[in-house]
C-alpha cells in the first residue's frame, strides 16, 4: 500500500513512521495521561487497518486524522489535545510558505498528483515543468491573498471547485471562439510582425496554426476554429494556379484552353488543400505553447455555414482531406501511426449529408470511418442546436463550453471573437450528503453553496476587470477575440453577455441516488434530477439579470477533480455505497459509467439535459472496435441528429512499442493495488512504452490519469 506525502509524492506506507509519531506526542504529556505500549499498538494496528480499507492512496492529511480518532477511542484526551496543537502549529508553518517543497517534487519528478494532473502535459520536460513551478506559486497567492477564505476552504474540502487557480493570479480569460475570419480577411499581427491578408490556401493555412499556438499562451483554456473561415482561400489558390498554368502552357506553345486551364489547376488545388490541412495537423501536434502542450483546439466542420455552390463544395473538400487525414494518423516514435490527442474535430450533422440521398453522403460515411479508428470527430446535430440556440449553429469553445446567444449593435449574431470568463463548479453530491436526504435542508444547503458559486466567480468577473489590451495583443487588438485599442481595457466585453461566465455542477447522478435512492435514469427519480437543474438554471438568470453578466450552467468535464472531489466525501461522509464508493464521481448529468444503458437510450435520456446545460454539454457512449461495422456507427449519428445536441463515441486506440500489440491496453492492478495500464500481449507496463488514447473530458488523453480517472476508465460499460 503506498501513501500521498503533503508534496504530492507517493511513498510506501510505514506503520512505524506512525508509531514513533505517537510516542513522540505520547512523551509529552504527564505520564498519568500517556498511553501504554499496548495502547499505542492499538492505535497504529487499527489506523494501519483503516488505510488498508480504503480505496484509495491515503494522503497524510486522512492518516493524521484517523490517528487523532484512535488516541481519542484510548480516552487519552491530553495526548489528543497535544496531537491537534502540535498539527495546527506545523501546518501554520506550512502555511508561511506553502511552495517549496511542492515545487521541489515536481522538479524531481515524484509528485504523484502533478504526473497524472493533466493527460496531455508531460511533467518531465522543462517547459511543462516551468508552467507547473509558476502554478504553483499563483495557487499559493491565489489562496493567500486574492480569494475570500472561505471560498478558498471550500475549494479545499471539494464543495466548490475554483477551476484552472494555477492561472489566477494573471488576467486571463479561459476559452474562446476565434474570429480566424477577421484575422485572415484583415490582417493581423503575431510577435510584432504585420501578417497581410493571404494570397493562398497554404498561407493561410500557416496563419492560422501560428495564431493558434499565440493564443494557447495568452489563455489557459480551449479554443476553437472553423474551416468555413480557411474555405474562401481555395478559390484565391484557384485563381492564381490559373494564372500560372495559362502561362506555364502558352511558353511551351500549347493552347491554353478554359478546360485545360481549369482541369490542370484544379490538380494544384487539391494537392494544396492536402498540404494545407497536413501543415494544420502536424503544426498543431508539435507546436508548443508556453505551458508546455500543444494548443487545446478544436476545428469545426459545418458546410451550411457557407453559401451553397463552389464555396461550399471548397469547404466540402477540405473537410474529406481532414478526415482522410486523421484516418491515417501521426506517427509515433516508432513510425507506428497512432490516434493524435490534437486537433479535436466536430462534424455538424446536417440535412444536406445525413441520408445516402444527400449530396455530401461522402463525408459523413468518411466521418464515420474516422471515428471508428480515431475516436473523432465528434457531431453536433444542426437539427436540434437550432432549436437551442434561436436557429443558430456554432461550435463550442474548445471541448464543450457554449456561448449563449448574442446580437452585436447592429442586431447581427455574432459568436466567433468571444470567449468564456471562468468557471466554478458546484459538488451536487455534497449538497445531498450534507443534507442527511432531508428535502427542505437540501435547498436549503443548495441556496447556501449557490451564493458561495456566485461569489467565487464574482472573484473571476472582477479579476479580469481592468485588464488592458495589451496583455494580449494577438487576442485584445489584433483581432482573434477583438480590435480595441492600445491601453483600452477589455472591460465593454465582459458585460451585455459578449462573454460568458460558468456555473459547472458535477454528480447529478450520485446526489440524486442520495436523495432518491434511485438512479437519475429511473422515471420515479428523473424529475427530481430536472428539477435541480432547472434550480440551477434559474440561479444563473437571477444572477445575469442582476449583474448584466452572461452566466450559464456548464457541465462539468471533471478530469483530476473527480478523484479529489470523492476523496473528500468519503473524508467527510464516509463510504456510502452507489454515492461515495468510487474513487470518482460522475462528470456533469452524466449516467454513471457502470450502468448497463444501450446508446440509443442513452442519448435520448441525456438529450434533456443538455438542453438545461446551454452553458456546455456533451454526451458520450462507449462503443467496441468498430471499424469493421461502420453501418452502426452511421446509425447512432443518425440517432444523435433525430436526438441530442452534441455527442461523440468512445472506442480504445492503443498501441504497445515492445511487442507491437496495436488494440485496448488493460487496466490491472499491481502489487499494492494501484491501477496501472498493463498490454495483454507481453505484459508491458512500462507506460513510457505504449501510446493510450482515451477520452475523458471530452479532449483525447495521451498522457495518462489519476487513480480515480483510471478506475473511472477501467469500470465503464459497453453501450453498443
Amino acid at each position: 500500500m503506498n501513501i500521498i506525502k503533503r508534496s504530492g509524492m507517493e511513498v510506501t506506507f510505514d506503520a512505524i513512521k506512525i508509531e514513533d509519531a505517537v510516542k513522540k506526542a505520547n512523551a509529552s504529556v504527564q505520564e498519568r495521561d500517556r498511553l501504554t505500549d499496548q495502547q499505542i499498538k492499538t492505535v497504529v494496528d487499527n489506523v494501519t487497518s483503516l488505510c488498508l480499507g480504503m480505496n484509495h492512496s491515503p494522503n497524510v492529511e486522512e492518516i493524521q486524522d484517523m490517528v487523532e480518532e484512535e488516541i481519542m477511542k484510548q480516552q487519552s484526551y491530553k495526548l489528543a489535545s497535544n496531537y491537534i496543537t502540535y498539527r495546527y502549529k506545523r501546518a501554520l508553518v506550512r502555511k508561511s510558505n506553502s511552495t517549496d517543497e511542492q515545487i521541489l517534487s515536481l522538479l524531481e519528478c515524484n509528485n504523484e498528483e502533478v504526473l497524472q494532473e493533466n493527460s496531455n502535459k508531460n511533467p518531465i520536460v522543462n517547459s511543462v515543468q516551468r508552467d507547473y513551478m509558476a502554478g504553483e506559486v499563483s495557487k499559493d497567492i491565489t489562496k493567500r491573498f486574492l480569494l475570500p477564505p472561505d471560498i478558498v476552504d471550500a475549494h479545499e474540502k471539494g464543495i466548490l471547485h475554483f477551476h484552472d487557480s494555477d492561472y489566477f493570479a494573471q488576467h486571463m480569460h479561459n476559452c474562446c471562439l476565434v474570429n480566424l475570419e477577421d484575422m485572415l480577411q484583415n490582417g493581423t499581427i503575431i510577435s510584432e510582425t504585420l501578417i497581410e491578408k493571404p494570397h493562398s490556401f497554404s498561407t493561410a493555412c500557416n496563419i492560422a496554426t501560428q495564431s493558434i499556438a499565440q493564443i494557447a499562451s495568452c489563455q489557459y483554456g480551449g479554443q476553437s476554429i472553423t474551416l468555413s473561415h480557411l474555405a474562401p482561400f481555395v478559390q484565391v489558390s484557384r485563381e492564381k494556379f490559373r494564372r500560372e498554368v495559362r502561362q506555364d502552357l502558352e511558353s511551351q506553345g500549347i493552347n491554353a484552353t478554359d478546360e485545360l486551364v481549369a482541369q490542370l489547376a484544379e490538380m494544384r488545388v487539391k494537392r494544396e488543400i492536402k498540404q494545407g490541412v497536413q501543415m494544420i495537423q502536424y503544426q498543431v501536434i508539435t507546436l508548443m505553447t508556453t505551458n508546455g502542450q500543444a494548443p487545446f483546439v478544436t476545428v469545426f466542420m459545418y458546410l451550411n455555414e457557407v453559401p451553397e455552390g463552389q464555396l461550399r463544395d471548397d469547404l466540402a473538400m477540405i473537410i474529406k482531406e481532414m478526415l482522410l487525414q486523421r484516418i491515417q494518423g501521426v506517427k509515433n516514435e516508432q513510425g507506428t501511426y497512432i490516434t493524435p490527442a490534437f486537433p479535436k474535430l466536430i462534424y455538424v450533422l446536417e440535412e444536406n449529408n445525413i441520408s445516402e440521398e444527400s449530396p455530401y453522403w461522402e463525408l459523413t460515411r468518411l466521418a464515420a470511418q474516422c471515428t471508428a479508428k480515431r475516436m473523432v470527430p465528434d457531431y453536433i446535430s444542426e437539427k436540434i442546436i437550432k432549436k437551442l440556440k434561436d436557429g443558430n449553429c456554432y461550435p463550442c469553445m474548445g471541448c464543450r463550453s457554449f456561448l449563449t446567444v448574442y446580437k452585436d449593435q447592429e442586431d447581427h449574431y455574432k459568436f466567433y471573437g468571444r470567449f468564456n470568463q471562468g468557471v466554478v463548479t458546484l459538488n451536487l453530491v455534497d449538497i445531498a450528503c450534507s443534507s442527511g436526504g432531508d428535502p427542505e435542508k437540501f435547498w436549503k444547503i443548495m441556496d447556501q453553496r449557490l451564493d458561495l458559486c456566485r461569489r467565487a466567480l464574482m472573484c473571476r468577473h472582477e479579476r479580469l476587470k481592468g485588464t488592458p489590451s495589451d496583455v494580449a495583443p494577438i487576442l485584445w487588438q489584433n483581432g482573434a477575440l477583438a480590435r480595441l485599442k492600445k491601453g483600452e481595457t477589455i472591460d465593454r466585453l465582459l458585460y451585455g453577455g459578449y462573454s460568458t461566465i460558468s456555473l459547472g455542477y458535477a454528480g447529478l447522478c450520485e446526489c440524486v441516488r442520495y436523495m432518491t435512492g434511485k438512479s437519475h435514469t429511473d422515471p420515479e427519480a428523473t424529475p427530481f434530477a430536472l428539477e435541480v437543474m432547472q434550480y440551477l438554471n434559474d440561479a444563473c438568470k437571477k444572477w445575469a439579470d442582476q449583474t448584466n453578466i452572461a452566466f450559464s450552467l456548464y457541465g462539468t468535464p471533471l478530469e483530476s477533480t473527480t478523484y479529489k472531489f470523492s476523496k473528500c466525501l468519503q473524508k467527510r461522509f464516509g463510504v456510502i455505497p452507489g454515492v461515495t464508493d468510487k474513487n470518482y464521481i460522475t462528470n456533469s448529468y452524466h449516467v454513471h459509467v457502470t450502468e448497463p444503458i444501450n446508446a440509443f437510450d442513452k442519448l435520448t435520456f441525456e438529450a434533456q439535459f443538455q438542453e438545461l446545460s446551454p452553458g456546455g454539454a456533451i454526451s458520450y457512449v462507449e462503443v467496441p472496435d468498430m471499424q469493421d461495422n461502420i453501418e452502426a456507427v452511421l446509425s447512432v449519428m443518425r440517432h444523435i441528429y433525430d436526438h441530442i445536441m452534441y455527442a461523440e463515441l468512445n472506442t480504445k486506440s492503443d498501441f504497445c512499442q515492445i511487442c507491437g500489440y496495436n488494440g485496448e491496453i488493460q487496466i490491472v492492478e499491481d502489487r499494492h493495488k494501484k491501477l496501472v495500464w498493463e498490454c495483454p500481449k507481453c505484459g508491458n507496463r512500462d507506460q513510457n512504452k505504449m501510446n493510450v488514447a482515451r477520452r475523458t473530458c471530452g479532449y483525447i488523453g495521451t498522457q495518462f490519469w489519476n487513480q480515480g480517472r483510471t478506475q473511472e476508465i477501467r469500470e465503464r460499460v459497453m453501450h453498443l
